[in-house]
């Protein structure tokens, strides 16, 4: 299993590191976990601007690997097709 689908438990990750996964998992999994006790913490870390950044990449990430799932894309198709097309061969 992916160190990083056991964040919590991982000596790998710092404290913050941790929290900012935590923040990764409420906005992909479960909104709900983003609490009041959530968001103090998040807001000891991260100033106002991180944290939008970091909401802003999660959500554009995630919904860019869910529109490819609509494509039926496999994994490194796009990269491939990329290369290709930078290197005149589509």
């Amino acid at each position: 299993m992916s160190e990083a689908l056991k964040y919590e438990q991982s000596e790998k990750f710092t404290a913050r590191e941790k929290l900012a996964l935590a923040y990764a998992d409420a906005i992909i999994w479960n909104p709900d976990q983003a609490d009041d006790a959530m968001w103090k913490r998040l807001h000891a870390e991260f100033s106002e601007p991180q944290l939008v950044e970091i909401g802003y990449w999660i959500g554009f990430i995630s919904g860019g690997q869910r529109w490819l799932k609509t494509l039926s894309t496999k994994a490194g198709e796009l990269n491939a097709f990329l290369t290709e097309k930078r290197s005149g061969k589509v």
